[in-house]
């Protein structure tokens, strides 16, 4: 998940907490104040009872005395202004039934979800109700029992909860995208990083990233652009050697052939010419003419294999003839070969003159090897060798090697074996690259050498 993204969901389930809380807050505190509302009518019917009762028992004591206590006309409008919206008032005058009287709930706000009544019931319960004495020094004058209404409290609660959540939705809301915006501007540096070293990965190293505002973008700015900077250096070198390595081989290659073609060809002939003695001198012997006759064929067919051997270690054709005629000889050698086996082709597009001897010898040292693995693991009807010089992009030469065995490019790439990374680094080596993907029927290696960086 992108880091934004990360952020921005910890921010969500950080507002989200604090919304939660902030409900919780407001849904005590309502209730809280319905307490307090409701403490408040008690005091203001309680008082008005009071002086309701000490009227009217001041009215009866100037007409006549009677024990009977006076019952006040309580139940009036002016009582009921006095009780606070959604609270019922009772009132037990002495031993007498009481009476209730409460205002209306429609004045505390529009109905609450089935789902918060039932959490804030289950979580406060019903209101309690308080109880008052009409008068404390006459006790049994009466009881007053004030409780606000269940239903009432809920809607008082969720008014004001509905207005905090809908206050707080839209700061979380506001927080949540000028935090993100404020996010993406801060990360923004990533892009750029993550980019640099894509193209590090691609084996770009020119790149140089500009100071960024944030000191810890900065130092990995400047971090990456001196591992741009190692990594070129370190390449520059690499290639060097591999250049100086790749030179060292084609000259122990040609060492190599000529101390073969010096020792063993002029061994090889001296065993042909001593068995050609042998044969001529053993005209009464045929068994013997006959073993003289074999070791020549052996001569011969040893005098063959070094023959290709040599071809295949020096490069000398090359300079006496050229990339395209050592390539079809190369092809044609191949053809000779495989008798009944796979047709090798060559198709050569473009002018091969005049390219630079580490292209040509490049060129023609992947194309050997190409063939060579076509031809050992595989079963192909056909090989098709691809030369074409490109004048686009300051001129290279592409090639391509495509067979129709049904071998598989993974395993290729994954082989044990040091032809493909051999292969690899020679073209890596002229500032090229190497590709092995799958073809319609088989697999295809295409190459490129760029013929100025090889230069």
């Amino acid at each position: 998940m992108p880091i934004i993204a990360q952020s921005v969901l910890r921010l969500v389930c950080v507002a989200a907490f604090c919304l939660a809380a902030t409900t919780l807050w407001v849904v005590d505190s309502a209730h809280e104040a319905i307490m307090e509302s409701t403490a408040a009518s008690a005091e203001r019917v309680a008082g008005q009872l009071q002086n309701l009762y000490w009227r009217e028992l001041l009215w009866r004591g100037s007409l006549h005395k009677t024990l009977v206590l006076p019952v006040p006309e309580w139940e009036t409008l002016e009582t009921l202004k006095l009780i606070s919206p959604g609270v019922c008032v009772d009132f037990a005058p002495g031993d007498g039934p009481a009476k209730r009287l409460c205002s209306q709930i429609e004045g505390v706000g529009a109905a609450a979800p089935a789902w918060f009544s039932r959490v804030f019931l289950a979580w406060f319960g019903a209101p309690p109700p308080i109880s008052r004495f009409m008068t404390v020094r006459q006790k049994d004058a009466g009881v007053l029992t004030v409780q606000a209404n269940s239903q009432a409290a809920v809607r008082l609660a969720w008014r004001e909860a509905s207005i905090v959540l809908r206050v707080a939705t839209l700061m979380v809301i506001a927080v949540v995208l000028l935090g993100a915006l404020a996010l993406g501007h801060l990360l923004a540096p990533t892009r750029a990083i993550v980019s640099s070293l894509r193209r590090l990965e691609r084996g770009d190293f020119g790149v140089s990233l500009p100071a960024f505002g944030a000191a810890e973008f900065g130092v990995i700015a400047r971090a990456v652009d001196d591992l741009a900077s190692r990594l070129s250096e370190v390449t520059e070198e690499r290639i060097a050697l591999t250049r100086r390595l790749f030179e060292v081989q084609e000259e122990e290659r040609r060492a190599l052939a000529r101390d073969l073609h010096d020792e063993f060809g002029q061994n090889l002939a001296a065993a042909t010419a001593f068995a050609a003695s042998i044969e001529a001198g053993a005209k009464d012997r045929p068994d013997l003419a006959e073993d003289a006759r074999a070791i020549s064929r052996l001569a011969r067919s040893m005098r063959a294999t070094l023959r290709q051997a040599l071809a295949r270690l020096r490069a000398q054709e090359l300079e006496e003839l050229g990339l395209e005629a050592s390539l079809a000889r190369l092809v044609a050698g191949w053809n000779a070969q495989a008798g009944r086996g796979p047709a090798f082709r060559l198709d050569v597009s473009g002018d091969l003159a005049g390219l630079p001897g580490t292209v040509t010898i490049g060129v023609y040292r992947v194309a050997q090897e190409c063939l060579t693995n076509a031809a050992r693991h595989g079963r192909p009807n056909e090989v098709r060798l691809s030369i074409a010089r490109v004048a686009a992009a300051g001129g290279g030469v592409a090639l391509c090697v495509e067979d129709d065995g049904g071998g598989h490019a993974g395993r290729i790439l994954a082989a044990p074996g040091s032809g493909v990374l051999g292969m690899r680094e020679r073209i890596s080596a002229l500032g090229g690259n190497l590709r092995i993907a799958e073809a319609p029927r088989g697999v295809r290696v295409e190459a490129y050498i760029p013929v100025r960086e090889a230069a």
